[in-house]
């Protein structure tokens, strides 16, 4: 019985090492066609709004090479500590962690060519302060990315958002509607983003 229950240990540790491998795998094929979107290229200073555990943030920094740089924002307190426990573990100068507030991203004016938000615009319980944020942190002809997915049932709603949201996402329309009236332009549209999710481009004229 003993035998067995260590057997089954050691599966569950190995399947999840696998799926950790696949997350990351993944990060990197999203982040690598979102890089083509935006246009990065060396020398591109991204952010990374709501990081969470840095994937999508690491995979950026491949992108924009040792002269660009990459902004990880996040409002998590804890998950920002460890962001920058793991910036200085991997030791990448070009990795700056920026703890930012619920109507603020306490990024620098100007600082951006290119901004991302996934998984993260449909939490916002202020999302026009935000957005004006987010507008006044990219330099001029600079892009900003949604990629979100509508309401989906079974999930548990998000306490204190707008109640337009409709449920656990947001759809599209909306999402345009409020970046635009922040002062962005719709470039492009794009459906058929990994796991049933929209990308939206905006950019800043």
């Amino acid at each position: 019985m003993k035998k067995k229950k260590l057997l089954m240990v050691g599966m569950a540790c190995t399947l999840a090492a696998v799926f950790a491998v696949q997350v990351r795998g993944d990060a990197a094929e999203e982040v690598k066609r979102l890089a083509e979107l935006m246009g990065w290229k060396a020398g591109t200073v991204v952010a990374d709004i709501g990081a969470g555990d840095g994937q999508y943030t690491f995979a950026a920094v491949d992108h924009v090479g040792k002269a660009g740089k990459v902004f990880a924002t996040e409002i998590d307190a804890k998950k920002v500590g460890e962001l920058r426990d793991e910036v200085a573990r991997r030791k990448l100068a070009n990795v700056i962690v920026v703890e930012s507030k619920e109507a603020e991203t306490n990024l620098p004016a100007g600082c951006c060519d290119a901004i991302f938000l996934r998984h993260v615009y449909h939490h916002l319980t202020k999302p026009a302060e935000f957005d004006a944020g987010l507008v006044r942190s990219l330099k001029s002809g600079g892009r900003l990315a949604i990629i979100d997915f509508a309401p989906r049932a079974g999930l548990e709603p998000v306490e204190g958002v707008p109640s337009n949201r409709g449920g656990h996402g947001i759809p599209e329309k909306i999402v345009i509607e409020e970046l635009k009236a922040a002062g962005l332009q719709v470039e492009r549209i794009v459906d058929d983003w990994p796991e049933n999710d929209y990308c939206v481009l905006f950019v800043k004229r």
